[in-house]
């Protein structure tokens, strides 16, 4: 049996993330003292309490999920449960990252806060805006975002399932890429509640910031195979993995490639480690055939590990 481990990104955090994994599970609760201790700051307690809005803060919400999802995936581990592949949404690539032995937990963690902060200060809020696209194919998508773009930015950020599109760029050409895709047939086109366009050319400052800090950092080769965001291929080598997260920030997640290269490859289990469910139903969407399961609490990993058994 062929099982990847999924990684979700910033959209899946909620207020008490985590707090039954560390109250139930000695490993998930050293993830989030290592967390605290690596950022200097109660890290745990925002993810177990909040205050909502100050986990919402993107330079908060990064390092919360990842260390979320690492207390799942290190509970999963401690029971026998192994990956034949590992892959995570935009953020979640860092969580994949840890899990594949590439980074280590307090490198990850500072290195999404800091990415957090400079994908915030790279766009002044209520420059850039991003929308989601659905029901329209990827290529005309495109091509209405051409037509918008008037000079500004807007371009395809996240590429999530079959008829599932986000489209980024400056807030003038997002309204004008919405209304062009659903003149071209889109069943719906929404603004989304976000801080910042994520994955578009106007991140590129933050690249640059962001591949500084990643150039500082150790990163091994993986452990386990890894299919990353930005070409939806396998990446072998520690340097691979740090030159796509800089990729990354500027350049769309091709998620529904990524779990289709993964389905290529024989994978037909895929398990959402960490919080929420929105990975899950895009591979739903993406591949009809998956079995999918997802492991964000200490019931739905009992489940996952009785489902699964330690030879996964």
């Amino acid at each position: 049996m062929s099982v990847a481990f999924l990684f979700p990104g910033q959209g899946s955090q909620q207020v008490g993330m985590g707090r039954e994994l560390q109250q139930a599970f000695p490993e998930s609760r050293a993830v989030f003292e290592e967390a605290d201790q690596a950022l200097s700051l109660p890290l745990s307690r925002l993810c177990f309490s909040g205050p909502e809005e100050e986990l919402l803060l993107t330079a908060n919400t990064q390092p919360a999920l990842l260390a979320t999802s690492v207390a799942a995936w290190r509970a999963l581990a401690a029971r026998g449960l192994r990956p034949s592949w590992v892959a995570g949404h935009s953020l979640g690539e860092y969580s994949a990252l840890v899990a594949a032995g590439v980074l280590s937990l307090a490198d990850a963690v500072v290195a999404v806060r800091r990415r957090g902060q400079y994908m915030q200060e790279a766009v002044p809020v209520g420059v850039g805006a991003m929308a989601a696209v659905l029901g329209l194919e990827l290529g005309a998508i495109e091509q209405a975002c051409r037509e918008a773009a008037e000079a500004e930015v807007v371009s395809p950020a996240n590429i999530n399932s079959p008829g599932q599109v986000v489209i980024a760029g400056h807030a003038a050409a997002v309204a004008r890429a919405v209304e062009r895709c659903k003149t071209l047939g889109a069943k719906r086109a929404v603004p989304l509640a976000v801080s910042a366009p994520f994955h578009c050319a106007l991140m590129r400052p933050a690249e640059q910031r962001l591949a500084a800090d990643l150039g500082r950092l150790s990163f091994a080769d993986p452990q386990v195979p890894v299919v990353n965001n930005v070409d939806a291929e396998a990446v072998r080598t520690g340097e691979q993995c740090r030159q796509a997260l800089v990729r990354q920030v500027s350049a769309p997640v091709r998620w529904q490639q990524c779990v289709e290269k993964l389905a290529g490859e024989g994978v037909t289990t895929f398990v959402e480690v960490g919080p929420g469910t929105v990975l899950s139903g895009l591979v739903r969407k993406t591949i009809r055939s998956a079995r999918v399961l997802s492991v964000g609490s200490p019931a739905s990993l009992e489940a996952a590990v009785a489902d699964l058994g330690s030879g996964a």
